[in-house]
């Protein structure tokens, strides 16, 4: 059983940064994602990175504007978030996945989870 524990929420204004860490015991078996959910809306993927941290996945709108990355030795996943938007607004989890499907884009949706954090919210205003 993994206990995932996220850190670095806030408030920010737009075009602002936040750094979202994300650290548990033994996480270097599994892919390691951050979801959102905003307010009267579904949860949804934001990025993902695999076991070892050679391949990540970004959903479309924060493409550029996020970098994730993960330091096993430290069993620590973080997700710099710049230029940040209204719309990225939400209450922000961090996830881990097991690598049994075929490619990181399809394993990072939250049917795939396996172990959820509690969430750290962002919140993106002026």
């Amino acid at each position: 059983q993994l206990q995932l524990v996220e850190s670095g929420g806030g408030l920010v204004q737009p075009g602002g940064s936040l750094r979202l860490s994300c650290t548990t015991s033994g996480l270097d078996y599994y892919i390691i994602g951050w979801f959102r959910q905003a307010p009267g809306k579904e949860r949804e993927e934001v990025s993902c990175v695999n076991s070892g941290g050679s391949a990540t996945y970004y959903r479309d709108s924060v493409k550029g504007r996020f970098t994730i990355s993960r330091d096993n030795a430290k069993s620590t996943v973080t997700l710099q978030m710049n230029s940040l938007k209204p719309e990225d607004t939400g209450l922000y989890y961090c996830a881990a996945t097991r690598p049994r499907i075929s490619t990181l884009e399809e394993a990072c949706i939250p049917p795939y989870v396996n172990y959820w954090g509690q969430g750290t919210q962002v919140t993106v205003s002026s």
